[in-house]
Formats: structure tokens, C-alpha cells, sequence
């Protein structure tokens, strides 16, 4: 049209600026926005709208911001697109502010208004100013349609009131996929899973998103099983996941330990390339993949991410610490700040972790003085790390003393840990004073008790053996039993101490006798292998 000179209309640039938005391409809608000046349209509502809307697009919200403020003319459209543009940019505040200003100039909103105001109330998680905006939309008689009631319902599910929305839920004559799945998912981010699959199972249609919502309800409400057993059935439905729904299911995988469903995951999603593999999958595959034992694999995924942030480091860094990797963690850490990424409270808890399973007592003071250094203060964690460091090493009047520096009331963690190191080192004197605070923190935990009377019996205290045993029995508190859990192709199988229960037990126990029967076994107890009950 340029080139033949067709004379155009302002919907001809209207037109094309959501063209140039659709295609995401910021240039060439600035080389519009200039010949809009030459030819005159620039005070065009219309045309003046147009670029509010493809600068907002654009991420550009300075340029939008600018556009809007040179309107001398601005219609309900106007505002709407400058708080459209700016939720959608995540600037919830400047959002609000601009629709009070609306407001004030006496200018009408309209539903999409609403429906923009409410994202806003439900990205900032505030449902005092969310109620205000209701009372607001119902005293001036805005009509409530589908989008409008819907948006209403995701402000009160993100913002806490759960209750307000199942009866908004309870009152609309009309509900489609987006009111079930809010609801579905206010439900189960609530811990209230079992309503949440009784509204997921009422769906009169699903799509994808309510299948992810279910899905992610019972993997963050830790029911791994039952997360992975929706996502074969919403597979066998024809359902191609979303990048959400894998991250949902690899962390159901490292809670369970269900490796090989993360492996086909990685096969046949990944490695096929019908999903690429986004820093947030690629953290969610170390995670799984660290979770579940293999180092290696959780490495070759870090490697292979064309782009990692933080979390990806944080990830790797906790992953070699747990597998007593120190010194491939601390080399990593090193890396971590050679690119620029600024360590946060978790990259140090992951560190110093590292250092403990190490015995990196030197290391292990440097970073944590290193906290302060990144405008970090210690945590409860950090100082947890720093405790069973010590109480490893046997340095444990060090610990006691760092726990008597801290400037927070110690925790189970802290005290556990110093209970730890004392059990290891045979200090019972010390190792009564943290038993007696963990106690009184939580006097229900059998752990506590058994760890004393292990520490007393050692140093052959027999009384306090007797009181640990004794106060266990006044209380009515039962050790919690050994457990350990196998996976033979693809199915687990759980077994207590002294468990008989295995329909295939007795030929199991009989392997188990056997191979303590070799040689190289001879000077092995059964009793250290916690299989006394056999015989």
C-alpha cells in the first residue's frame, strides 16, 4: 500500500500495528508509529490507542506510557489499554494507579476494565483492594459477563479468599473450563486436594491447563503417586502436555523416585524435540534426575542448557552436596560468581551443606562470613549447615558456642544437629542439653529419645538410658520403625523392620542370609544391617 500509494484510512495503521504486535516485531511498528506523525493521524483516538496497545504488547510500557501522556483526547478504550499493558507487564501497582485515576476524571469503565483491574488485584495478592474494586464495579452496575465473573473468581482464589469464591463459583448461572480450573486449582493450592479432584472429575469438558492444575495440585501437596497416575491417563486422552505439566511430574518423579517415568519424559519429550528444553524444565530434569540418584544425569542435563539462571546453579550445586560431592560443589560455586550471578540464601545452603558432607571446616567458616558480603544475613538454615559442619568434625563446644551467638531462638534443626555430632563423638553432657531442647520443642518426636538413650548407653550412663526409655513410655511415644523402599522394574516395593508382610519374604530373607553368609561378610553383624529380625 506504501509503495503504490494507496491512500489509507486510520484503521489501516491500526491494522498494522497489530500486525507488527502479532509478529512481535518492535522495529518495524516504530517505523509505523513514524509515518503515523508524517501523515498526520497521531491525534487519532483510534490510532493513539493502537499504539498504546502494540507498545504495551511489546514489553515497550515507557513508550506506551509516553503515547498515553501526549493524549489530549482519551476514551474508556484509552485507559484500558494503559491498564491492560501495564498488568501485563507486572507493573500491578502502576495498573491500579492509573484506573483510580480513570476514575477520578470521571470516566465510565467498562467490563474489559474489570476483567484487567481484577488480574491486576490477583497478581498483587492483596484482596483487601480487590474487595474495594467489587464493591466499586457493583455500585456502579458494571455488567458482570463470563470473563468478568471469572476474573472476579481468580482474584479471590489468588488472594487467599477461597471461601468468596466458591460462592461466586456456587452463583454463576455459567461456568466454562476457566471457572472449573480456577477453582480446581484454589482448591488443591489450598491442601484441599479431595475437593479439588471432586470438582476435576464434575468437569462437564477439560483441557490441558485442568489436567496441569489437578496434576500440580497433588504434586505440591506431596502425593506423587497419584500425580503421576492422572498424567499416564491424561496421556492415553490425547492430551499433549504443557511445559508446567512436566515440571509437575518430574517433581512428583524426585519425590517418589520414580526415575524411569522422568526418562521417558526426557525421551520421548525432550529428546524428540516436541518440547524444547526451557531453563525451568532443564532445573526441574536436575532436580529428578539428583533426587533419584544419578548424579551423572542431572550434570549432562546442566550441560546441555543453552541458558541457566540461578535456580540452575542452586539446583546442581544442593545435587553434588547431597551426593558428598564437596569439592565439585564449591568448583561450581566458584563458577556461579565467575558469570555474575549473584548467590542467594538457597546457593549457601547448598555450599555450606557441600562442606559439611566434606568435613571443609576452614571453607565452611569463609563462606559463611561470606553471607554478609552479598547483603545476606544468616539464616536458620545457614546456621543449621554451619552446626552439623562442626558437630561432624567433633568440633563441638564451637558449636555450641556459634548456637549461643545466634541472634534467632534455635530451631529442632539446629539443636538436632548438635544432638547428631554428639552422638557421633560421645559427648553426653552436651548431648543431654540438646536432647532436652529438642524435648521441649517437640517432645512427640521418637527420634530425640532413641538418640539419647544410643548416646547414654555408649558412655554405659544407664540411668539416663532408663529415663530416656521412661519418659517414651509416659508418653505413649513409639519409635518410629526402619523403612526402606526398592524399585524392580518400574513397581516398588516397601519394607519395614522385621516385615513379613511381602507375599514374597521368606525367599527374600533367605537371599539376604545367604550373602551375609560369604567371607568377606564374616566380621558383619546382622544386628548392623538391622536384620536381626530374620532369625
Amino acid at each position: 500500500m506504501v509503495r503504490e500509494n494507496v491512500e489509507m484510512d486510520k484503521r489501516s495503521y491500526v491494522f498494522g500495528l497489530k500486525a507488527c504486535g502479532g509478529l512481535g516485531d518492535f522495529r518495524v511498528g516504530e517505523c509505523v508509529h513514524c509515518r503515523v506523525w508524517k501523515v498526520g493521524f497521531v491525534e487519532d483516538v483510534i490510532v493513539r490507542n493502537g499504539l498504546i496497545h502494540f507498545y504495551c504488547e511489546s514489553g515497550k510500557l515507557s513508550c506506551a506510557s509516553r503515547v498515553f501522556g501526549e493524549s489530549g483526547v482519551r476514551d474508556v478504550v484509552t485507559w484500558t489499554s494503559m491498564i491492560d499493558g501495564s498488568v501485563k507487564n507486572e507493573m500491578v501497582d502502576e495498573a491500579l494507579k492509573v484506573f483510580d485515576e480513570m476514575c477520578e476524571r470521571g470516566v465510565e469503565p467498562n467490563e474489559v476494565t474489570m476483567v484487567a483491574v481484577f488480574s491486576a488485584c490477583a497478581q498483587k495478592g492483596d484482596l483487601r483492594v480487590g474487595e474495594r474494586i467489587r464493591e466499586f464495579a457493583e455500585r456502579r452496575r458494571i455488567g458482570f459477563s463470563l470473563n468478568t465473573m471469572n476474573s472476579m473468581l481468580d482474584m479471590y482464589v489468588k488472594c487467599g479468599g477461597l471461601e468468596k469464591a466458591r460462592e461466586i463459583f456456587e452463583k454463576m448461572e455459567v461456568k466454562d473450563m476457566f471457572s472449573w480450573t480456577s477453582m480446581i486449582d484454589g482448591q488443591a493450592k489450598n491442601g484441599e486436594v479431595e475437593l479439588a479432584r471432586k470438582l476435576f472429575d464434575e468437569m462437564p469438558q477439560r483441557n490441558v491447563v485442568s489436567w496441569n492444575a489437578m496434576i500440580g495440585g497433588y504434586s505440591q501437596n506431596n502425593r506423587p503417586k497419584e500425580a503421576l497416575v492422572l498424567f499416564h491417563e491424561m496421556e492415553r486422552e490425547g492430551f499433549d502436555p504443557m511445559e508446567s505439566t512436566l515440571v509437575s511430574v518430574l517433581s512428583a518423579c524426585a519425590q517418589s523416585g520414580y526415575m524411569d517415568v522422568g526418562q521417558r519424559i526426557h525421551d520421548y519429550y525432550i529428546k524428540s524435540k516436541r518440547i524444547p528444553l526451557s531453563v525451568i524444565l532443564g532445573n526441574a530434569f536436575v532436580d529428578m534426575y539428583a533426587k533419584c540418584g544419578d548424579i551423572d544425569a542431572a550434570r549432562e542435563i546442566f550441560d546441555e542448557m543453552t541458558k541457566k539462571d540461578l535456580v540452575s546453579y542452586n539446583s546442581m550445586i544442593v545435587a553434588y552436596a547431597s551426593h558428598g560431592h564437596a569439592d565439585k560443589a564449591i568448583s561450581l560455586f566458584e563458577h556461579n560468581r565467575e558469570v555474575g550471578l549473584k548467590p542467594d540464601d538457597i546457593t549457601f545452603v547448598g555450599i555450606l551443606s557441600a562442606c559439611a558432607h566434606g568435613g571443609l571446616v576452614e571453607k565452611g567458616w569463609g563462606y559463611f562470613k561470606d553471607l554478609e558480603l552479598f547483603g545476606l544475613t544468616p539464616a536458620m538454615e545457614h546456621y543449621a549447615c554451619m552446626i552439623d559442619l562442626l558437630g561432624r568434625v567433633g568440633l563441638l563446644e564451637e558449636a555450641y558456642n556459634l548456637i549461643r551467638s545466634m541472634k534467632m531462638e534455635p530451631d529442632e534443626a539446629i539443636w538436632g544437629a548438635l544432638l547428631h555430632g554428639c552422638r557421633m563423638h560421645g559427648n553426653a553432657e552436651l548431648g543431654k542439653l540438646a536432647a532436652e531442647k529438642l524435648i521441649t520443642l517437640d517432645p512427640k518426636d521418637s527420634g530425640t529419645y532413641v538418640l539419647l538413650a544410643s548416646l547414654c548407653a555408649n558412655k554405659r550412663i544407664w540411668s539416663d538410658v532408663r529415663m530416656a526409655r521412661s519418659m517414651m513410655r509416659d508418653k505413649g511415644i513409639r519409635k518410629t520403625p526402619g523403612s526402606s523402599s526398592i524399585e524392580v522394574e518400574g513397581e516398588f516395593h516397601d519394607f519395614l523392620v522385621g516385615d513379613e508382610s511381602h507375599p514374597e519374604s521368606e525367599v527374600i530373607y533367605k537371599v539376604v542370609r545367604e550373602i551375609l553368609s560369604f567371607p568377606k561378610l564374616d566380621s558383619l553383624t546382622l544386628d548392623s544391617y538391622h536384620f536381626d529380625t530374620f532369625s
